[in-house]
């Protein structure tokens, strides 16, 4: 059994890569945000590493409504905790943990 997660930025970065399964898995979806994030088909798995990416993922879901209706109802989340962890990840006062 895993371990709940608590910590608000990795359940963020968790609900930014279940957007960024949501997005590859409309052709016309993908294309727009690839051709919008700038990034390649090629590079957009170790993209996925990056939390500034995964806030882009994001920033592209919350755009519009229906694009956050849609991910709620595939992914089972509630749009407020889509607007939640867009904002956990955007929050400039995080900075990455280090050792």
């Amino acid at each position: 059994m895993k371990k709940p997660v608590h910590n608000p930025r990795e359940v963020a970065e968790i609900v930014a890569v279940q957007a960024l399964s949501f997005i590859a898995g409309e052709p016309d979806r993908l294309g727009l945000f690839l051709a919008e994030s700038g990034i390649g088909p090629e590079t957009l798995r170790s993209s996925a590493a990056d939390p500034r990416f995964l806030a882009s993922v994001l920033d592209f879901v919350m755009r519009d409504d229906a694009t956050v209706k849609a991910f709620a109802d595939v992914s089972q989340l509630h749009p407020t905790t889509i607007a939640a962890a867009h904002q956990a990840l955007n929050d400039p006062q995080w900075e990455r943990d280090v050792p």
